[in-house]
């Protein structure tokens, strides 16, 4: 391509991502607006990558924390695949926990996870678990019960290839995407530990071997929204109240690697 083309390209690319209010949060040579651990994450030919050796790397899952903003409502979009067998996220409407280490995070997550089930669904990092696995929608009342109001078949994607994940958060209803695929939605009614607003972060999970790589990440903030009321007249007349899902498989789909004994 020549290179007046090329600019006429990347002109109608810039304009196009004005019109649409989407802003990207990499520059794609560096991790400025960025923080974690230096030892974990880097940016090489235009990817964030973050690595954990393997299980005697990290102590904790460690995060990549953006600095340059308070997520409130929005809508997310983020081309990411997970190399290894594990498993990792982006976080929301999230805080820090300095207590337990740095770039340690609690809150919301859509986890990006080798086994159907776990990708892309409604999750809290370090508080109150697994909400809604890939292909429910859920429904968190006052008392903090879980209800599932609908269930379809999950999206199914291979974690290790390219996938483009979304996340459109408005008052207290969370939906997840994979290319473009509901995977869960959640509404949260639980005023006493529900987040409207937080940080956004990326995962790098402790334990087997693996590496996160972002090549896309992109945010368009939409005007905050209040939360909905519960209207338990409103819950469908086929849903259930149902226990919050368990994990079989805490990192990826084979076992677990344990530590090193010292």
């Amino acid at each position: 391509m020549k290179p007046a083309a090329l600019l006429s390209l990347f002109i109608f690319a810039a304009a196009a991502s004005a019109e649409d209010g989407f802003t990207s949060l990499f520059n794609g040579k560096d991790l400025t607006g960025w923080d974690g651990d230096p030892k974990l994450w880097k940016v090489e030919n235009g990817e964030v990558i973050g690595t954990c050796t393997g299980p005697d790397a990290m102590p904790n899952n460690s995060f990549l924390i953006w600095r340059s903003g308070q997520m409130k409502d929005f809508e997310l979009h983020a081309t990411v695949r997970v190399v290894g067998d594990n498993n990792s996220g982006i976080q929301y409407r999230s805080r820090e926990l300095p207590e337990v280490a740095p770039w340690v995070i609690t809150g919301y997550q859509i986890d990006i996870h080798p086994a159907i089930e776990h990708t892309g669904m409604t999750y809290e990092e370090k508080g109150r678990g697994i909400f809604g696995l890939n292909g429910t929608n859920v429904l968190l009342d006052p008392a903090g019960a879980l209800w599932k109001l609908s269930e379809h078949e999950p999206v199914k994607v291979d974690v290790s290839q390219w996938n483009d994940y979304t996340i459109v958060a408005r008052g207290n209803h969370l939906v997840h995407k994979i290319n473009g695929k509901i995977t869960s939605e959640l509404a949260d009614y639980d005023e006493g530990k529900r987040a409207l607003a937080g940080l956004l972060a990326i995962q790098l999970h402790r334990g087997n071997a693996n590496s996160v790589h972002i090549k896309n990440l992109s945010l368009k903030v939409l005007p905050v929204t209040e939360p909905k009321p519960f209207d338990p007249a409103k819950i469908p007349a086929g849903a259930v109240k149902i226990e919050k899902p368990r994990t079989k498989s805490p990192q990826g789909t084979g076992p677990v690697v344990p530590p090193t004994k010292k």
